[in-house]
């Protein structure tokens, strides 16, 4: 048997809870939400912070609006202390903003934590140990009572350090850490045990925060497990219950969500997720994920490319480009069906006052976080004529008849496959233009006069070049019609206008005005090209004659070939 072997592995056990209520329970506000960045996050990188930079960092989650935040573990290192000491010192956190710290239950490291929060107005103390059967067993060598023993001295010791700074308002915070490979009936009675020396029906605020310090199994699971904790703790009223899930099944917001349903006031994560292993949950993707179920998720997120800056230049972590709601092509289309829903989508919200968001593919109006609607469509060998007319209406105001994008998305794909690449809306806009506004000289025309004749319109029209011009002279229904009949008169050339397109390219009386046609000229072929002009009638005529020229019809010389033709 080779070595990648699942039987060395057993399934987690499901907790019996036939009364389970949370699955028909819905979300209506947003949890107490408490950034780990600068500790949590902070210990799992390569590079760990700087005091510059955890600062910059902080001052990012007050923006953000976060109120409870971890700045550290300030008995653990000089420069988590010195962070701690600054923040106070230099009266850098705002009134309503609460820090917290994190430190083992050792008697030296909570005089130490104590030794660094002296002076702020309200902090959370956090204190720890590690609860599992592993744990006890392999690590600690202690039954359930010594772990026990080991929580309780460390509450003690933590109430004991807060006593002597009166003037604080403190928040005690326990985890039991590995809660979710804990049996629950002892994570219960440890907590308790806890809560019997910090006393919280006496009014001193407590925190059981509850973590998935390994994330083993289904989120589900996880909120049965919140679910039966709650339903089974003595004075439950007098404690907030927060958890801090951990991604190591990549399942780590779903079970912060279902936990929050199950029971959970309080949420711990950081921003993209960074952490140990696989991460911690990504408070971004949770309070996102409410936002878009129309729910106020009580943080401020429209500076979604400052979030992502700020964190790259911070931690030296990227954001990943299909990272959830943030990465860069979150909001990008390169599927051509996809493509043409959005642009159909986005231009049926125009006009409209619709007071709720709803566009194909685009679960939240990108411009919520900053974004621009550049990043929404973009082309490549994938692409249709939907995302290359959308490029183009959207970043030059041209907007293309049905039978002109379908040719010129051919173009553009053609242009994608020779690059084997993405191509920008700037080199799609100089394909549209050399392959129908530009103009050859010998069909250049310089100018045109028309009259009626009844229901007839006259049209003399001179074309080419200053050098070498050609006076044509028609007769039709319209303008277009007459100019037909005078290429056939005067040059020979028997052209028929497949398809014709022209339209307003702003409002008001001075808009300018777009032409397009495809034109068929016998013995030569078929070509389409597009004219611009404030004077409808001039684009609409110089687009006949360029897609003539296009299709590559030769002015004849002898006017009795005409004759002859006849």
């Amino acid at each position: 048997m080779n070595s990648f072997n699942h039987r060395r592995y057993r399934a987690f056990p499901a907790v019996h809870k036939p009364d389970r209520r949370w699955p028909n329970r819905r979300m209506h506000h947003a949890p107490t939400w408490t950034s780990v960045d600068l500790r949590d996050g902070n210990q799992a990188l390569v590079s760990p912070m700087s005091v510059a930079q955890k600062m910059e960092m902080f001052d990012l989650l007050v923006r953000m609006g976060f109120k409870e935040i971890e700045v550290g573990f300030p008995a653990a290192s000089q420069p988590d202390f010195d962070f701690v000491r600054k923040i106070i010192e230099e009266k850098r956190i705002p009134e309503d903003v609460t820090i917290q710290v994190l430190t083992q239950a050792r008697e030296n490291l909570v005089e130490r934590t104590y030794a660094a929060l002296q002076g702020v107005q309200r902090a959370i103390v956090h204190v720890y140990n590690s609860t599992s059967p592993a744990q006890r067993e392999q690590v600690f060598g202690l039954d359930k009572e010594g772990v026990k023993a080991i929580a309780v001295r460390g509450a003690e010791w933590v109430k004991a350090g807060a006593a002597r700074f009166p003037e604080t308002r403190w928040t005690f915070q326990y985890s039991p850490e590995s809660f979710s490979n804990t049996e629950l009936d002892y994570a219960v009675e440890i907590c308790e045990a806890v809560m019997s020396v910090w006393h919280p029906e006496e009014g001193q605020p407590v925190i059981l925060n509850l973590p998935a310090t390994v994330e083993s199994a289904m989120p589900n699971v996880f909120a049965d497990q919140i679910e039966w904790f709650c339903d089974h703790l003595r004075g439950r009223e007098h404690v907030k219950i927060s958890v801090h899930t951990h991604n190591d099944r990549g399942c780590a917001v779903a079970a912060a969500e279902l936990a929050v349903l199950a029971g959970a006031d309080r949420v711990e994560g950081t921003l993209f997720g960074n952490g140990e292993r696989t991460g911690n949950m990504d408070i971004l993707t949770m309070a996102m994920n409410l936002y878009s179920q129309g729910l106020d998720p009580k943080l401020d997120l429209s500076m979604g490319e400052a979030i992502s800056e700020i964190y790259t230049r911070c931690t030296g972590m990227a954001v990943s480009p299909r990272h959830p709601w943030f990465g860069e092509l979150v909001y990008t289309a390169f599927s051509g069906s996809h493509q043409d829903a959005i642009r159909k989508g986005i231009n049926h919200r125009q006009g409209q006052d619709a007071a709720v968001w709803e566009v194909p593919y685009l679960p939240i109006d990108p411009a919520d976080l900053g974004r621009n609607y550049e990043a929404v469509v973009r082309i490549n060998s994938q692409s249709g004529k939907g995302g290359v007319s959308h490029v183009l209406e959207r970043d030059y105001g041209i907007s293309l008849p049905r039978w002109l994008a379908q040719e010129f998305s051919a173009v553009v794909q053609k242009a994608t496959e020779e690059q084997s690449g993405e191509i920008t809306a700037k080199q799609i806009y100089a394909l549209f233009e050399s392959h129908f506004v530009k103009r050859n000289g010998d069909w250049q025309m310089q100018r045109y006069r028309l009259q009626r004749e009844g229901e007839k319109v006259i049209a003399s029209v001179v074309m080419g070049t200053e050098a070498h011009p050609r006076i044509l002279q028609g007769k039709g229904s319209g303008a277009v019609g007459a100019l037909v009949d005078a290429l056939i008169q005067g040059a020979g050339i028997y052209a028929e206008v497949e398809q014709f397109d022209q339209h307003a390219l702003g409002a008001g009386t001075g808009a300018r005005a777009m032409t397009c046609a495809r034109v068929s000229v016998e013995s030569a072929g078929t070509a389409s090209a597009v004219s611009f002009g404030e004077d409808t009638t001039e684009a609409a005529l110089q687009s006949v004659l360029s897609a003539i020229g296009k299709a590559g019809a030769v002015v004849r010389l002898h006017q009795n070939d005409v004759q002859k033709r006849r």
